[in-house]
């Protein structure tokens, strides 16, 4: 799959709250940052399953509108409308790095 396809996969596994395909778009070594912090927030597969399992997919509202999207090489920067976390929807940048088939690198950036 090209990196746009692989990051497809997983908002599509996402809005349908299926951590099995939502989780197999990962690497095993993933990190979630939310600069300006340096340190991730998340780390390694594993830790992503536990987080989107208690966290995320237990909320029934929760679904990612797509608003845009930009693709270059293996970097792919969606632009994302979240919906079911706080009362109002929310916009949110994401900048994906995709390497081997699988999600390595993930920066989240609330637009706030």
């Amino acid at each position: 799959m090209t990196p746009e396809q692989v990051i497809q996969a997983q908002l599509d596994a996402y809005n349908a709250h299926d951590l099995e395909r939502f989780i197999a778009c990962y690497a095993d070594d993933v990190c979630l940052y939310r600069p300006p912090a340096t340190a991730p927030v998340l780390a390694g597969k594993a830790a992503f399953a536990e987080y989107y399992a208690r966290e995320r997919f237990t909320l029934p509202e929760l679904h990612a509108d797509l608003v845009g999207r930009l693709v270059s090489g293996k970097q792919v920067v969606d632009h994302e409308r979240i919906h079911g976390l706080r009362a109002q929807a929310y916009e949110v940048i994401v900048a994906y790095t995709v390497e081997d088939g699988l999600i390595r690198t993930v920066c989240s950036f609330p637009a706030e």
